[in-house]
């Protein structure tokens, strides 16, 4: 099996494509994203991973996973590691998640349903280039809040794309939107 490496804007982060899907978005489930000290008892990929020194952030999405280091590390010493764990996970066809993962709920709200729609079709297709996911959590008295996740979260370049480019995009297409915010 070969697994692909690729950069991504954020010099912490990599990206590692297997030749086979990572994540089934048919359970309407389109990111998993695990940190250092977070629970992922029930993706044993993951908690295999976050056991490795030096990796702080694990995400998953239907082609790729994104893996986060720690500054104080070289990915030439953790990519064997890593290759490893992702080659023994795939070559023995184990599953992702152990269990039901939530899936988004179907909002009614129209604006909501709008700039989810932008979000989906416009920016998580470049987001995902990189390595990322973008995706919304929230929109509340006009502003909208954003989980970054994978590559962008903790990326140099994420507030400004942020702030510049979504928060601009958003305002054109929904008049109803003042401000785009991180969520935290």
């Amino acid at each position: 099996m070969f697994i692909q490496t690729e950069e991504t804007p954020n010099p912490q982060t990599l990206k590692f494509l297997p030749e086979k899907l990572v994540l089934d978005s048919a359970s309407g489930v389109r990111s998993l994203e695990f940190k250092k000290n977070q629970d992922a008892s029930n993706c044993p990929l993951a908690k295999s991973l976050l056991f490795v020194e030096g990796i702080e952030g694990v995400f998953f999405s239907s082609d790729y996973i994104a893996i986060t280091k720690h500054e104080n590390f070289d990915w030439y010493s953790l990519k064997p590691a890593i290759l490893g764990l992702l080659m023994e996970h795939f070559i023995n066809g184990l599953p992702l998640y152990n269990g039901n993962v939530a899936a988004e709920s179907e909002e009614l709200d129209p604006i909501v349903k709008q700039i989810r729609e932008i979000i989906d079709t416009r920016v998580r297709p470049s987001v995902a280039m990189d390595g990322g996911d973008i995706t919304f959590e929230s929109f509340q008295d006009g502003i909208v809040y954003l989980k970054l996740q994978g590559a962008c979260s903790g990326c140099p370049s994420s507030s400004a794309t942020l702030k510049s480019g979504i928060e601009n995009m958003l305002k054109y297409y929904v008049p109803e939107v003042q401000e785009v915010r991180q969520y935290d």
